[in-house]
C-alpha cells in the first residue's frame, strides 16, 4: 500500500526525494494509518483546492485496501 501512495504523490510534486511514507501498527479495529510526508511547497499539489487531491488519493488507497480485506487510512502531514 505504501509503495501505490508513493508512487501517485511522486507523480504530483516537484520535490520527488521528499516523499515518503510512514505506518502506524494496526490498531484495535485493524485499521492501519498511513503518514504522507512531502516538502512544505508541495504540499498544496498534493492536497489539491478544497482537498481534492487528497480525497482521491485516499479514495484509491481505500479501493486497494478493500480488495485485499484491509481498512486504512492517509493522512497528508
Amino acid at each position: 500500500m505504501d509503495k501505490l501512495i508513493v508512487t501517485i504523490a511522486r507523480g504530483l510534486v516537484e520535490n520527488k526525494d521528499a516523499v515518503s511514507v510512514t505506518v502506524d501498527e494496526p490498531n484495535e479495529e485493524g485499521l492501519v494509518v498511513y503518514h504522507l510526508h512531502v516538502a512544505p511547497d508541495d504540499m498544496g499539489r498534493v492536497i489539491g483546492k478544497q482537498g481534492r487531491i487528497a480525497k482521491a488519493i485516499r479514495t484509491v488507497v481505500r479501493a486497494a485496501a478493500n480488495r485485499a480485506d484491509q481498512k486504512v487510512a492517509v493522512e497528508i502531514d
